[in-house]
């Protein structure tokens, strides 16, 4: 039974590049056959035209592929709602309830503007929670999965969106941050559930390459140098111990780096110290 009063409006941005039609089925039937909210879904295709979208699902076709967040970003401007949800192809929300319960949580924390779900492994198991224990346990976060988050428009609009140059690797961490520093909170609620088939990072080309290269632009446009520094070189030395395994990481990922320090990272808006604060005191302060 549906609860009293007016129901949450979300807004439903699904990226795709047109590789996965099954699992982008999949995707929209679940976020469909969500309950108790008004939606507006737009599939945007990064580089590819959506053909044969379920009714009432709109579209947008980028004559190129813009990279993941820029797509992300088209999106948003296409569906109404105070909500955003942002969805993977390859994601999906089996809960119909999924939705209807983020929105009260948003409801409910009138500081709440970005929610990032538990994601469970299709097929069974649940994917580990970044430097934390016990998936289930809900808490502040200062980095987010991309491929399933919830935002309030007004502070996804505050933050500034998805970082457009990053292409892809850490934007979630960039939006988490800047959310934090608009005045907004950001949560990780282990009893929301969104699915993801378990997958490598490093199935993408260019990973140790971006992954180096955001590491240094997320210094450059967010940090305070008197912790921008510390950051770039705890992540230098750490990948350094990691290339002890697989030593062919560390030539494309040096030529990241170097790429970072080399090339514009876009608008630098340093986060204020009292955001920093806030994340040192919940044991995340901006330095690894």
């Amino acid at each position: 039974m549906a609860e009293d009063g007016p129901r949450a409006s979300v807004g439903v941005v699904v990226l795709t590049q047109g590789r996965r039609p099954a699992e982008l089925a999949e995707a929209l039937r679940t976020v469909l056959d969500q309950r108790d909210v008004t939606l507006d879904v737009v599939v945007v295709g990064n580089g590819w035209e959506p053909p044969d979208l379920p009714a009432g699902v709109g579209r947008l076709a980028l004559a190129e592929n813009v990279g993941i967040p820029a797509g992300r970003n088209a999106g948003v401007p296409q569906v109404r709602g105070e909500l955003l949800f942002f969805l993977d192809d390859d994601a999906t929300v089996p809960d119909p309830g999924f939705l209807a319960g983020a929105a009260r949580r948003f409801a409910d924390d009138p500081h709440l503007g970005l929610l990032q779900p538990r994601v469970d492994v299709a097929g069974g198991g649940t994917t580990p929670r970044v430097r934390a224990g016990d998936p289930h346990r809900s808490s502040a976060a200062f980095s987010v999965w991309e491929g399933a988050v919830v935002a309030r428009r007004a502070a996804f609009e505050a933050a500034g969106g998805w970082p457009d140059p990053f292409f892809y690797a850490h934007e979630g961490i960039e939006l988490a941050w800047r959310t934090w520093d608009a005045g907004w909170s950001v949560r990780y609620d282990g009893d929301l559930t969104a699915c993801h088939p378990l997958t490598q990072v490093t199935r993408h080309a260019d990973f140790h390459r971006l992954n180096a290269r955001n590491r240094v632009w997320l210094a450059r446009r967010n940090l305070p140098w008197l912790c921008g520094f510390p950051y770039v070189a705890s992540w230098t030395a750490l990948q350094v111990v990691r290339s002890v395994r697989a030593p062919a990481t560390l030539l494309p990922w040096w030529r990241g780096w170097l790429e970072g320090w080399r090339t514009p990272a876009g608008e630098r808006r340093p986060l204020r110290w009292s955001t920093i604060g806030v994340m040192a005191r919940h044991g995340r302060p901006p330095v690894l």
